[in-house]
C-alpha cells in the first residue's frame, strides 16, 4: 500500500495535480489527499486551486461542480459510477415539471443534484450554508427546495420558513435505526448523540448537535474528552480521530446489521486508491460538460459562492 502512495504523490508532482477528498473516503484516499473537507469546502478548493489537474474523490456530482468552476483544467474521478442516491432519485424532467407546477417560487437546490438540476435552480446550498441562505431570501418569497426532504424539513423547523419539498432522500442517513441509538444512550448515558440533517426526524430528535459533517468535526475538534454517537457516514471518523485523540467515537448503528455495525455510502466506496492511481496515470476519466449546460450550471453555484463573501 505504501508503495502505491508513493506512485501517486509521483503522479501529483509530475502532472501538477492536486487531490480533493471527501470526508467520507476510506482512509486510505484520506491520507494522499491534499485537502479533505465536505462539499462546500472541495468547491471552494477547487475555484482556489492553482493545480492543473484536480482530482475529486468523492461522488460524481462533487466533480461536476469542481469543474463547473474549473472549466479550463482538468478534472478527474477515480470512477464515473460514484453516484449519489439523491441524484438518482431526481431525474431532471420530473424536476422541472415540479417547478412549473409551483411558479413564482425561489428554487433552492442541494449540491447534492445532478448538474441538470443546479442549472435550474436560482441558487444552490450545502448543508453548511443551508440555513443562512434560506433565511437570506425575503419572507414575502415562496420557496422550493429540493432534492433531499430531510434536510429541507429541518431547514424549515430551524428557519420557520414554508418550504415546498422534493421527495427524495440520503440512502445512507435515511439508514441509522433510532432504536438501536436509544439503547446504546441507555449503555452510554454520557454521550452526545451528533447527527447530520439528512437524517430522518426521529434520529435527529435524539440528537444534542446538529449539522454538516466539518460541523460535526469542529464540534468534536473543541470537544476532545466527549463520548460521541456518530450519525452521518463512517468516513467521517477518520479525520474526527485525528483531530481529537481522546474522544470516544461510537458510529451510530444501521437498521440493518452490516459487517462493521455502521453506515457505508456505497456510492463513496466506489472510489479506491488503486482507481485513483489510474486516474492520475491516464488522466482519465474527466469530467466533461457541454458548454450550456456548464453555464447554466454555473450562475447558481456562484450565488451560492457568493453568500460565503
Amino acid at each position: 500500500m505504501d508503495e502505491i502512495k508513493d506512485q501517486i504523490r509521483e503522479l501529483k508532482r509530475r502532472h501538477n495535480a492536486a487531490i480533493y477528498a471527501h470526508y467520507y473516503q476510506s482512509a486510505d484516499i484520506q491520507s494522499v489527499a491534499d485537502w479533505v473537507g465536505d462539499s462546500l469546502q472541495l468547491a471552494i478548493q477547487a475555484m482556489k486551486s492553482s493545480a492543473d489537474v484536480i482530482l475529486i474523490a468523492g461522488v460524481r456530482f462533487m466533480a461536476e461542480t469542481a469543474k463547473v468552476l474549473n472549466p479550463d483544467r482538468i478534472v478527474l474521478v477515480p470512477t464515473l459510477e460514484a453516484s449519489c442516491s439523491l441524484v438518482e432519485q431526481s431525474p431532471p424532467d420530473d424536476y422541472q415539471r415540479f417547478i412549473n407546477d409551483h411558479p413564482g417560487h425561489v428554487v433552492v437546490s442541494y449540491v447534492n443534484s445532478s448538474l441538470e438540476v443546479k442549472a435550474m435552480s436560482d441558487i444552490v446550498c450545502t448543508s453548511s450554508n443551508a440555513e443562512s441562505i434560506i433565511r437570506g431570501i425575503p419572507e414575502s418569497k415562496n420557496i422550493l427546495f429540493g432534492p433531499d426532504r430531510n434536510l429541507g424539513r429541518w431547514l424549515s423547523e430551524q428557519t420557520g420558513r414554508n418550504l415546498v419539498l422534493w421527495d427524495a432522500y440520503c440512502e445512507v442517513h435515511e439508514a441509522f435505526d433510532v432504536l438501536q441509538i436509544r439503547e446504546l444512550l441507555l449503555r452510554e448515558p454520557t454521550a452526545i448523540v451528533l447527527a447530520h440533517p439528512e437524517c430522518t426526524e426521529s434520529v435527529l430528535l435524539q440528537a444534542q448537535i446538529v449539522g454538516s459533517t466539518s460541523e460535526l468535526l469542529r464540534y468534536v475538534a473543541a470537544h476532545p474528552h466527549g463520548t460521541y454517537i456518530v450519525a452521518t457516514e463512517v468516513g467521517i471518523l477518520v479525520e474526527m480521530q485525528s483531530a481529537a485523540p481522546t474522544a470516544t467515537l461510537i458510529p451510530a448503528p444501521p437498521i440493518q446489521s452490516t459487517e462493521c455495525a455502521c453506515v457505508i455510502c456505497p456510492h463513496m466506496k466506489k472510489n479506491t486508491l488503486h482507481h485513483v492511481y489510474a486516474a492520475l496515470h491516464s488522466l482519465q476519466p474527466r469530467i466533461e460538460i457541454e458548454e450550456g449546460l456548464l453555464a447554466r450550471a454555473r450562475a447558481p453555484i456562484l450565488r451560492m459562492i457568493e453568500r460565503l463573501q
